[in-house]
């Protein structure tokens, strides 16, 4: 790809430039909460120049104190603050002290340049880089499923990761270094300025030449951020799904296949990290010309100056070729934050957006505490739709009484599962409403509603803890009794006692150490701890064989005794002993009747069942 300037700002780039104007607001804001100790490390880097410049100085004095002791008539060594060693002190003695100033300054540096390591890590990673994660999880928590629809899960991850990373580096790497940049660039050019003014302006012609480039570059580079944090998303998510998916590619035999997909993904990141290279491979060199061009001046009018004897050749050429030269590093290091900022710019933006996302659930200014619900539940006129153009639910109405067992039934995308959510209001109706005993649901306190709703679904997340820590999920405080009753009335308490540690058991990762119909009686028992009134069983058994199916149904129907209960399924098997069954069909409810009532009439319902188990099993 060629290389190429971008165009010149026009009313296209308005839009970037007022998003990144408020990034650096964002970002000062958030420095200023840490404003003590970003001022204590610019302290510890402008000491560390000054033990520089101090060692510098030293030697440049013994340059001078030798050209007078070994060159008669030769200009007396100007000493420090005009200060001048005794004359009982022998030439030895004073070089051998100048020495020790200068290992001294040097060991001092040493030191500090420790401890502003230290202070810095502690100041980034210590504190800065664990708040913004946590913010970002906290946000998360609070988010509705809406946003988990839109956002892969590899792009979160690297939000939280590597974008909190970019956002540290605007403190430790744009702000601190700016301010030691302009700080120390101040104090060099005083003393340069002192040693002799000419020289000094003379060297420092080229600098509003550095400063343009690194403006354009600074431009020149920033899409190129932005791709690259995408493509990185992309890596992350593919590694994601071909590690979950590992057992899928072995038995089909497509490890070559899984190897090419990441390949390709891992080439794509490769190729605009080297993409950036190429610029800063062209910036940095730039950069370093442009300094060599102060040091040709330098040797050029300076030298002249010095066999002129207009400037001293030890403390006057020598010590202002060595403050140059750290001048000219804090040139180099003006192209590093220009890096660094486009670097922050692109990880804030994605970082802030998460963090300025509205939750779209939350709860009402005036909401209702909810101790205990009864159960009754009302759909009024229910119409959702999870994306615009895409309704999934159209004119809902149901009402559901408290105790009652309703089963949903219908076609793969009849919107079964999308009427199940609402219930703990993973979503909210984009129409209509639902009343919980007799208030509008998002009335009731957001956290005691779905407190009063247990949920089982057909794949139940288990956490890599002990078989105890799985079943009180929802409710960490309860005893080791009431997980032992919770896990009776799932009949999962049987086989826990047959693990090796029985409730100490630890489960693997997403209970991989467990048999499907063990994973989905340890998730009913979880549900079952909470108490909760409402029982959302979202078709448990369809994973599982026909023995372990059976054993899980009389579990449940112990488990849905005296509470609403919501139960989706395939198998009619499920189904049979519900007060009622809902047929949905392209979101709309169709049928409802008993098992006897709909396999009587002609339907859905009475083909489903001719399709699973023949004729006889109407009768």
């Amino acid at each position: 790809m060629p290389l190429t300037f971008p165009p010149p700002s026009g009313s296209a780039a308005h839009p970037f430039a007022r998003r990144h104007r408020y990034l650096l607001g964002r970002l000062l804001r958030l420095t200023s909460r840490y404003g003590w100790r970003c001022l204590g490390l610019v302290f510890l880097n402008l000491s560390l120049l000054a033990l520089g410049l101090a060692g510098l100085a030293g030697v440049g004095v013994a340059i001078d104190f030798l050209r007078e002791q070994v060159q008669p008539g030769a200009p007396a060594a100007k000493f420090f603050f005009g200060w001048r060693p005794p004359s009982d002190w022998s030439p030895r003695f004073v070089l051998v002290s100048l020495g020790l100033w200068i290992f001294a300054a040097a060991a001092t540096r040493a030191w500090l340049a420790y401890l502003t390591a230290v202070s810095t890590n502690r100041l980034g990673q210590g504190r800065i880089v664990v708040e913004l994660r946590s913010a970002i999880y906290a946000k998360m928590q609070r988010m509705s499923f809406r946003f988990f629809d839109a956002n892969a899960t590899g792009s979160l991850i690297n939000r939280v990761t590597g974008d909190t990373q970019s956002v540290r580096l605007f403190i430790d790497g744009v702000v601190v270094q700016a301010l030691n940049i302009i700080l120390a660039t101040l104090f060099y050019l005083v003393c340069l300025v002192q040693i002799h003014a000419g020289l000094a302006f003379a060297c420092f012609a080229f600098l509003p030449v550095l400063g343009l480039i690194v403006v354009l570059f600074s431009q020149w580079l920033r899409p190129d951020y932005e791709e690259g944090r995408k493509r990185v998303d992309r890596l992350v998510l593919v590694f994601e799904e071909l590690a979950r998916g590992m057992g899928v590619v072995k038995s089909f035999g497509l490890q070559s296949w899984a190897e090419g997909r990441f390949l390709e993904a891992n080439g794509a990141v490769r190729d605009q990290k080297n993409q950036v290279f190429r610029k800063l491979t062209i910036l940095f060199p730039l950069v370093s010309l442009l300094n060599q061009f102060s040091l040709a001046v330098l040797l050029g009018y300076g030298g002249w100056l010095a066999v002129r004897g207009e400037i001293p050749i030890g403390t006057g050429l020598i010590l202002f070729a060595g403050i140059l030269q750290q001048l000219n590093a804090q040139a180099n290091a003006i192209g590093t934050v220009a890096d660094s900022l486009q670097q922050t710019l692109t990880g804030a933006d994605r970082v802030y957006e998460i963090l300025d996302a509205e939750p779209g659930i939350v709860d009402h200014k005036d909401a209702a505490p909810l101790a205990k619900a009864r159960g009754e539940l009302i759909f009024e006129h229910v119409a959702f739709r999870f994306r615009p153009g895409n309704t999934v639910l159209h004119d809902v109405s149901l009402t559901v009484r408290a105790g009652e067992k309703i089963a949903i039934v219908g076609p793969t995308g009849a919107g079964k599962t999308a009427l199940i959510q609402l219930i703990p209001r993973f979503y909210d109706p984009d129409e209509g409403r639902l009343v919980l005993d007799g208030r509008d649901l998002r009335e009731w306190s957001l956290d005691d509603v779905r407190r009063q709703v247990g949920l089982v679904f057909q794949e139940s997340f288990l956490f890599s803890a002990s078989v105890l820590a799985n079943i009180a999920f929802g409710n960490p405080e309860a005893t080791r009794e009431a997980v032992e009753r919770a896990a009776r009335l799932a009949a999962a308490h049987e086989f826990i006692e047959k693990l090796p540690f029985g409730y100490d058991t630890l489960v693997h990762e997403n209970g991989a150490n467990l048999s499907g119909g063990q994973r989905q009686r340890l998730a009913l028992a979880r549900a079952i701890l909470l108490d909760p009134a409402i029982l959302i069983l979202d078709d448990p058994t369809a994973a599982v064989d026909a023995g372990t199916e059976q054993e899980i149904l009389a579990a449940m129907e112990r488990v849905m005794a005296g509470r609403t209960a919501f139960i989706v399924a395939h198998r009619f098997s499920t189904v049979r002993k519900a007060d009622r069954i809902i047929v949905l069909d392209r979101g709309r409810i169709v049928a409802i009747g008993t098992h006897e009532e709909l396999a009587g009439q002609t339907g859905y319902y009475r083909d489903a069942i001719l399709a699973e188990s023949g004729e006889e099993a109407i009768a």
